[in-house]
């Protein structure tokens, strides 16, 4: 991507403005995080909830340290094994750090990204980058640059296309705020390879209503609109057009589709096969169960939480999206 490019995106990001951005994860929607106006629209187009604190995203180690009060020796071991990278660290935060984007809550997560575009765009903008998925609340994470354009079309100020995203779900979320290091929300940085960097680590489940310690702690999140089913030994619904995301166990429909036996091909390709086939006005989509196995926990966590309205009626406009 060309300079005069990141630096018109990193200029609208001085402004105030919106710029929807590729990391390796997932399509991010910014803005500067030090500036509690610009991260306000951020919550008005999304949908996003006042509870649903944002990621703020760093281009170094400087920038990191300077939005938090304390970098821990865990938080120096864990961002020299996985950053850049998708691991959120979520630390005291510092003063800096307006109260918007860490919905009132006194620490904030941060991550340096692994996706050239949005370290040059961090770098460019020279202050760091707030960026929640860049989807409308609750609905399926974008992992190209079609994605946010078909969620939010001119809403936004600017798109920098990236191409596909390379890891495919959200970064794993771990609090480093306590004694016990705390995983908030898994991903493709394991458990167990966190817990290879700094010891014994414990999970942590939302409380609704509530602030919730990370983003991807609502228990209806990354779904398609099309209700979402996952099944076991291809045992599919008996009624209406459906399609079938499958593994290992095959079974009869129409729109079937094998799946990569890996967990980070299958991470890779899920949202935009899920984008894919929410377009097409099916009645369901089945989803065999993934493996319950430590590098497929963030998978599963997604699909759970995708599952979660599973059993209401396909009605594209009687429930608002947001």
């Amino acid at each position: 991507m060309s300079d005069a490019v990141i630096e018109a995106a990193a200029r609208l990001i001085r402004e105030g403005k919106l710029v929807a951005f590729p990391t390796e994860t997932v399509y991010g929607l910014g803005a500067n995080a030090l500036e509690a106006a610009a991260v306000e629209q951020i919550f008005v187009v999304k949908g996003r909830p006042q509870t649903s604190p944002l990621i703020v995203h760093v281009s170094s180690l400087e920038m990191a340290r300077g939005l938090v009060v304390d970098w821990p020796e865990r938080a120096a071991a864990l961002a020299e094994r996985f950053w850049p990278g998708p691991l959120t660290l979520v630390l005291p935060k510092s003063p800096c750090v307006p109260d918007r984007v860490t919905a009132g809550l006194p620490t904030v997560g941060i991550r340096m990204p692994q996706h050239p575009v949005a370290l040059d765009l961090i770098r460019a903008a020279g202050v760091p980058i707030a960026a929640p998925s860049a989807n409308r609340f609750t609905e399926l994470s974008p992992t190209t640059a079609a994605h946010v354009r078909r969620a939010f079309g001119d809403r936004i100020a600017m798109i920098l296309d990236g191409g596909t995203t390379d890891v495919g779900i959200e970064s794993t979320v771990l609090s480093l705020a306590d004694v016990q290091p705390l995983l908030l929300r898994p991903g493709m940085v394991t458990r167990a390879q966190i817990e290879e960097a700094v010891g014994p680590v414990l999970a942590a489940s939302g409380v609704a209503g509530r602030p919730h310690a990370s983003p991807g702690m609502h228990p209806r999140h990354y779904s398609p609109a099309t209700p979402l089913l996952i099944v076991d030994g291809g045992a599919l619904p008996e009624h209406g057009h459906g399609a079938y995301l499958w593994r290992e166990t095959p079974g009869a429909c129409q729109q079937s589709i094998q799946m990569p036996l890996g967990a980070r091909e299958y991470a890779r390709q899920l949202y935009d096969t899920l984008h894919k086939l929410d377009v097409l006005g099916l009645e369901w989509i089945a989803v065999e169960r993934p493996p319950l196995t430590v590098d497929w926990a963030g998978i599963s966590d997604r699909l759970e939480r995708a599952a979660d309205r599973s059993e209401r009626p396909n009605d594209r406009t009687s429930e608002p999206r947001s």
